[in-house]
């Protein structure tokens, strides 16, 4: 483990440099890239997914970026016995997707269920890689630890290939992650190089698959739960999209704090009253340090009085246009069966590419 430390440094400090890079080309050659994101259906989207990931990607697709979205039903059972209410879930992130600012007349939205041959990719990268490879791939690490001695599944084991798997089918070069998600851009990189070593092709100048590059996130800003730890469904402590401003209202009166009466932006000491602060800057673009000041000795109460009205009126007409898509289903299962039909087309192009590679056409 600790011998690993200084290349994963030198890989993250090449990741960011390049990163930054890209952000630079964006301005200028947006249509040079092709981004790759998505979300599983696991519950509703919350302020955490808003901020950490939405509305960039709104941004993305507005630059001119050609963006796709997969919506990752089948990994929602890497880690679960079972799907749960999950065409319920589905249709949310799309209404989500929507009201946020996605066009879906430029970004492809699918779901992997519906594109056989992105799933069919999987066998020849399964062949790619080892089994110590994907022991070692954090994700895998932190859930077998997690499992308590439960037997890991093989989807769990190759979930890495499996987000390969999305990225390359659609020749994405571009994938929007955070620092500890790096590792498991660097084995699709692996799985592509090692693909046209492998099999090749006419032209060796042209490989069949790009190397992906990551986007770092920089907002900096991780969003807790209202109980100062993090946002997830299953502990009750998120605040949802598509919550009223009065349910908003109601789960931000019970947000952790501390009782010191005047407020400060102090993350490493005030981790709960510092996280309602970076909410309160997001929605208004200001700095919570000035915010803090603005407060003083307002107290808790007064924070959370300027959260609740700064977060009810940034998500306001994202609410009133999830409520407009959420009353036409038809017209969800529409958007979806749309993206699912592009999805197929790019995805059936992509396999017989591969297996033209493979020399597996007959």
């Amino acid at each position: 483990m600790t011998e690993d430390r200084p290349e994963q440094s030198a890989t993250l400090e090449r990741t960011q440099e390049r990163s930054r890079e890209i952000e630079r080309e964006l301005t200028v050659s947006p249509g040079a890239f092709r981004l790759l994101t998505g979300d599983r259906p696991t519950g509703d989207l919350h302020i955490g997914h808003y901020f950490g990931s939405l509305a960039n990607r709104v941004t993305i697709q507005d630059q001119g970026v050609a963006t796709v979205i997969v919506i990752a039903d089948y990994q929602v059972i890497t880690d679960r016995d079972g799907v749960g209410p999950i065409r319920d879930r589905v249709y949310s992130l799309v209404a989500d997707y929507l009201a946020a600012g996605l066009d879906p007349e430029r970004t492809t939205i699918f779901t992997h269920s519906a594109v056989p041959a992105l799933n069919q990719l999987m066998l020849p990268f399964l062949s790619l890689v080892t089994e110590a490879e994907l022991h070692r791939n954090p994700t895998v690490k932190a859930e077998l630890e997690a499992t308590g001695g439960r037997a890991m599944s093989g989807l769990l084991l190759t979930y890495p290939v499996h987000q390969a798997a999305d990225i390359l089918f659609c020749k994405a070069n571009l994938v929007p992650v955070g620092k500890d998600q790096v590792p498991h851009l660097e084995m699709c990189r692996v799985i592509a190089r090692r693909f046209d070593e492998r099999y090749g092709r006419a032209n060796p100048a042209e490989p069949v698959f790009p190397a992906a590059d990551a986007l770092l996130s920089q907002s900096g800003a991780l969003i807790l739960g209202t109980d100062g730890t993090k946002m997830s469904k299953s502990k009750g402590n998120v605040i949802e999209l598509k919550m009223t401003a009065d349910e908003t209202a109601k789960a931000l009166k019970k947000a952790v704090t501390d009782s010191d009466r005047h407020i400060t932006y102090d993350p490493v000491n005030r981790p709960e009253v510092s996280n309602l602060l970076t909410v309160a800057g997001l929605c208004l673009d200001k700095d919570p340090r000035v915010l803090a000041d603005e407060i003083g000795d307002g107290g808790a109460g007064m924070l959370k009085k300027v959260v609740t009205e700064a977060l009810n009126e940034r998500l306001r007409v994202h609410r009133e246009r999830r409520a407009a898509y959420a009353a036409d289903p038809a017209y969800l299962e529409s958007v979806l069966a749309g993206g699912n039909a592009r999805a197929n087309a790019i995805a059936d192009a992509t396999l017989t590419e591969v297996r033209t590679a493979m020399h597996m056409q007959y």
